[in-house]
C-alpha cells in the first residue's frame, strides 16, 4: 500500500507559475501527474521512473512543466511555468509499485485544483 498526499495548486493568471507536490509513503517504481478538466478525458502530463529519474511529458506541457523526485523524502514535484487557461484542471498524482515499463498506476492522490485565468 502506498499513500499519496498532494499539496499545492490554486489560482493564477495566465503566464504565471505554480508548483505541485506529492508525498509518497513507500516505494514506487514510477510516478506520474494526470489532469482532468470538466468534460474532458484524463490526460497524463508528466511521468518519471523513480530509480532512473527518466521523465516524459505530453506535448501539451513539454517545455513548460518539469517533474522531479526528491528521493530524500520521496516527494514528487511538478513545476508548472507559463501557465495557460487550458491548463485549468484537477491534477492528480499517481504511482505504480509494479516494475513494468507500462506503469499500471494503481495508487492515486486526492487531487488538487489548478485554475488559470486569462
Amino acid at each position: 500500500q502506498v499513500q499519496l498526499v498532494e499539496s499545492g495548486g490554486g489560482s493564477v493568471q495566465a503566464g504565471g507559475s505554480l508548483r505541485l507536490s506529492c508525498a509518497a509513503s513507500g516505494y514506487t517504481f514510477c510516478m506520474a501527474w494526470f489532469r482532468q478538466a470538466p468534460g474532458k478525458e484524463r490526460e497524463r502530463v508528466a511521468s518519471i521512473y523513480t530509480r532512473t529519474g527518466i521523465t516524459s511529458y505530453s506535448d501539451s506541457v513539454r517545455g513548460r512543466f518539469t517533474t522531479s523526485l526528491n528521493t530524500a523524502n520521496n516527494t514528487l514535484s511538478l513545476q508548472m511555468n507559463s501557465l495557460k487557461p487550458e491548463d485549468t484542471a484537477m491534477y492528480y498524482c499517481a504511482a505504480s509499485v509494479v516494475a513494468r515499463i507500462s506503469c499500471p498506476y494503481d495508487y492515486w492522490g486526492q487531487g488538487t485544483q489548478v485554475t488559470v485565468s486569462s
